[in-house]
């Protein structure tokens, strides 16, 4: 299955085809704000009305050349414009080699210091994804560097592999803040968790380390089970909402959206913007093919 989904993903003539074909289009009205940095910014806005906060997403990965790398930069300096001049409380979340991981460690932190400095400027906040495990190392290093230079980071963890309890530990002994998901790569036994079952119960464990020790987590999760988990564990502890916050991604369970906002959380939607929505579908599906089920799900739920 995962073969054939990358196979897909290099046809030329079906991409050009889902680009304009009505499926295609309601595909990405319901979970992708748009083409343009405009468009992701009237989201922002709408959600912003809603009390819900978001961070702006500029799909795209995995660059194949320095200037590839600083037009992502610019991309996402362009956005910390428009969120200032919006008045929004938004923040951004990138990817790392959109900023030139794959090329050198060097030009990768310089394209990201740029952009931290003016996240912090103007009192906002820049999330680093986590991608696959080949990355995890070098990702946490690019963290810890701006972090100690900037404080204005959060990280993201990833509940399904391995040696996730001991990053999480070592992020809260250093005050970092760190966003927890599942995981979507396609990961090898040796560094992952295989079963659903056994994620689920690891990212449970983890979450109760975030709310305890963490510094501001974010819980993403669209998960009906962990979600009322989480809930009744802040009860318990009677854990303040303003020292976390729930994430969710844009057009994915709005039902649990409104549900959260209504009871008084902190919501953060994940808002991916862009003309790669082709690329970044055929990715996420190949990783994991039991995302297209996911995905047709909450075409019908609102």
């Amino acid at each position: 299955m995962r073969s054939i989904f990358l196979y897909l993903s290099q046809q030329r003539s079906l991409r050009r085809w889902m680009e304009q074909s009505p499926i295609s289009q309601k595909l990405t009205r319901r979970f992708v704000a748009g083409e343009t940095l405009q468009n992701a910014i009237a989201v922002s806005r709408r959600l912003d009305g809603e009390k819900i906060f978001a961070t702006l997403d500029h799909l795209g990965e995995n660059v194949h050349s320095a200037g590839e790398a600083a037009i992502s930069r610019d991309s996402y300096l362009a956005a910390l414009d428009q969120i200032e001049a919006s008045g929004l409380k938004s923040t951004v979340s990138i990817k790392l080699t959109q900023f030139g991981l794959d090329l050198s460690d060097g030009e990768c932190l310089r394209n990201v210091r740029a952009l931290v400095a003016r996240a912090k400027e103007m009192g906002s906040r820049v999330e680093i994804d986590m991608e696959s495990s080949e990355y995890t190392d070098r990702t946490l290093a690019v963290v810890r560097a701006m972090h100690e230079e900037f404080q204005c980071i959060r990280a993201v963890i990833q509940a399904y592999l391995f040696r996730s309890e001991a990053d999480i530990q070592s992020l809260n002994a250093a005050g970092i803040p760190v966003r927890l998901c599942k995981g979507a790569y396609n990961e090898p036994p040796a560094v992952a968790i295989p079963s659903k079952t056994a994620v689920d119960a690891n990212y449970v464990k983890l979450m109760k380390l975030l709310l305890d020790h963490g510094t501001y987590p974010a819980i993403a999760s669209h998960d009906e089970t962990i979600l009322g988990d989480a809930r009744r564990y802040i009860r318990e502890r009677a854990i303040p909402a303003e020292k976390f916050e729930f994430q969710m991604l844009y057009g994915i369970r709005r039902d649990l959206q409104r549900d959260l906002v209504r009871q008084g959380y902190r919501l953060r939607i994940y808002v991916p913007y862009g003309d790669a929505w082709y690329p970044y579908f055929m990715r996420r599906l190949a990783e994991r093919p039991a995302n297209v089920v996911f995905l047709l799900k909450n075409l019908v739920k609102r």
